[in-house]
């Protein structure tokens, strides 16, 4: 399979699995159990979006990791039940599930975790600190966490870790609360990375790298989830990625009129990324 080059960049798309896309970005014929290899051949990542919305099993991130190439990055969406109905609070049981669900079976294909919290989320400083320093900052810890899982997950949970490797965190906030100085103080010295979010106005963009690597998440230049990007928008955003000099993980969602995976090779090339054979 092709292997990736090194590179401190990972561009990509927020899922691939989407009807429009195929006949069009997906060739005509191409099969379903086809598209992530076809993309994972011209992008060097994917963030997985399904893991937000149910638990996942072993056995698909199994599948995945063995159906894309060499030196390709997967970032992991954490469940919205631990951010969305639990909002941070109590999340010991969730976020051992999460972690026994199959996440680890990604090994060195296993980029950030990304946790997005809900435009209703206002900034609290004690439930983000708490909830920062249960998070595992390995895959081995990450392995023991997943043994307090709870009886939802029997017969169904991957507890050993395949390699040990630091583990890292982004979180998406979507309230202006978060617009302080505390805020961000407290991410950089828990080694967050605060997500840039280009969300077309409509919610804040933080653009302070606070980790030892930045996240970028682009939802639609003009019109959230729909509208694509420009040549010159393209280029002002590999500026503003060059000029933060640490790893960088980039993700187009704006899917609905198949932009995404076009803005993410468009912004691969500006930014020198090209797979090897």
């Amino acid at each position: 399979m092709t292997r990736w080059q090194d590179t401190p960049y990972r561009v990509g798309i927020s899922g691939w699995r989407y009807p429009p896309w195929r006949k069009v970005y997906y060739p005509e014929g191409l099969p379903q159990r086809a598209e992530l290899e076809y993309a994972s051949a011209r992008l060097n990542s994917i963030e997985l979006n399904g893991s937000f919305y149910s638990l996942q099993r072993p056995t698909s991130y199994q599948r995945w990791y063995d159906e894309t190439p060499d030196g390709f990055v997967f970032a992991v969406k954490g469940p919205r039940f631990v951010t969305h109905l639990k909002r941070l609070a109590d999340v010991d049981a969730p976020l051992a599930n999460f972690f026994a669900s199959g996440v680890l079976a990604l090994g060195n294909k296993l980029g950030p975790v990304l946790w997005q919290l809900p435009p209703n989320f206002r900034y609290d400083a004690e439930r983000c600190a708490h909830f920062f320093d249960q998070l595992p900052r390995t895959t081995v810890e990450a392995a023991e966490v997943a043994k307090h899982h709870d009886e939802r997950m029997e017969g169904r949970a991957l507890l050993e870790a395949p390699v040990d490797q630091p583990l890292k965190y982004a979180l998406e906030v979507r309230h202006d609360s978060f617009k302080t100085k505390e805020f961000l103080d407290l991410a950089r010295d828990h080694d967050i990375a605060v997500v840039c979010a280009d969300t077309a106005g409509k919610w804040p963009m933080f653009d302070e790298v606070t980790a030892d690597f930045a996240y970028v998440r682009l939802h639609g230049a003009d019109e959230l989830y729909v509208s694509g990007y420009d040549d010159k928008s393209l280029a002002r955003w590999a500026r503003k990625i060059r000029s933060w000099k640490c790893d960088t993980y980039v993700y187009f969602d704006n899917d609905a009129k198949v932009h995404a995976p076009y803005d993410a090779e468009n912004l691969s090339r500006r930014l020198g990324i090209g797979p090897r054979t």
